[in-house]
């Protein structure tokens, strides 16, 4: 395991190094940057502008401001962001907790609904509860995610039960520890709802095929064979066999943290990780650019590496050596 972890350290590096200088790049593609936009503005002197693009680096080489930036990575400061101006890691750090409580609530939705379902309209395959829940199943995956969040925001308006977005109330700092915990959960039911449906959909899905395709396997026949019950058959051998593509996938919901919910984020007014990414995109903030991606890069090798481990763990098949050689 220690090889396999060593490799896999030393691969990320070369990694992460390509994936920061291609965005580096792309963004210093886009016409002008945070000063010049700034320059628009009448009221703020060509002297000032100067001033600032000195003090940001931004009248310095390309080459020269990625190396820059990557020293100060290396020092794990992350830069100021230009349109905050405070540090960015305090203040991804700052909106990190909205972003992994909503995906972590989404996942645990999707994968709660989608693996029994999965079982169950395999074994009534073709069936009318099969066929109907595939239909929702496609249209689930068909609708997109942020059209679902203007219905669930219609939805809080004319109900009343839910609150019509953000990701706590107004009043939040001034409650007591448990209504702070009411408060969240409260604000997160329609954003899990939004993010969850596809999951469900598409995991279904996938655990519908994985067991069609495992039940009439050899090793299950010489399970039937042996006399034990179809139950046992099903949940110890099938299922466990089943989840196998569940733990990869679940490596790259790490990634997913910092972008899937983008959209849903800025329908829903919800302070995440995804809607920060996407203001700082828009007014091209390119130290806080450059820590987000930095931040999805780790999270997605992470997540992969993560889900490896788990791997060799649910399946006697796998080992750190068939891993290692890959």
């Amino acid at each position: 395991m220690a090889r396999f972890l060593i490799r896999r350290i030393i691969i990320m590096i070369p990694l992460m190094l390509g994936i920061t200088f291609i965005s580096f790049i792309a963004m210093s593609l886009v016409p002008g940057n945070f000063i010049t936009n700034l320059a628009l503005d009448p009221h703020i002197s060509p002297q000032v502008i100067k001033q600032m693009e000195a003090e940001f680096g931004l009248d310095q080489p390309l080459m020269v401001r990625y190396a820059r930036w990557l020293w100060q990575v290396v020092h794990l400061n992350f830069g100021v962001s230009l349109a905050y101006r405070v540090n960015v890691t305090s203040l991804i750090a700052s909106r990190a907790v909205n972003t992994v409580l909503l995906s972590l609530a989404s996942v645990i939705f999707s994968w709660a609904l989608a693996i029994p379902i999965g079982v169950i309209v395999a074994m009534r395959q073709n069936s009318a509860l099969d066929r109907g829940l595939s239909f929702f199943s496609f249209l689930g995956m068909s609708v997109p995610a942020f059209f679902l969040a203007f219905l669930a925001m219609d939805f809080a308006l004319w109900s009343g039960v839910f609150p019509v977005g953000g990701s706590f109330s107004p009043d939040y700092a001034a409650l007591d520890a448990w209504s702070k915990v009411a408060d969240r959960i409260n604000h997160l039911i329609l954003p899990t709802l939004v993010l969850g449906v596809s999951g469900v959909a598409s995991l279904m899905r996938l655990m519908r095929s994985q067991i069609l395709e495992l039940k009439n396997s050899e090793f299950v026949r010489t399970a039937r064979a042996k006399g034990l019950p179809e139950r046992t058959v099903i949940y110890k051998h099938v299922l466990r066999n089943a989840l196998n593509p569940f733990v990869t996938m679940a490596g790259y919901g790490l990634a997913d943290l910092l972008g899937g919910a983008a959209l849903v984020e800025s329908v829903m007014n919800l302070q995440g990780l995804g809607l920060l990414l996407l203001n700082a995109v828009r007014s091209l903030d390119v130290p806080l650019v450059m820590g987000s991606v930095l931040m999805g890069t780790i999270l997605l090798l992470l997540g992969n590496l993560l889900a490896d481990i788990a791997l060799v763990a649910v399946d006697p098949r796998v080992d750190f050596s068939t891993l290692a050689s890959q």
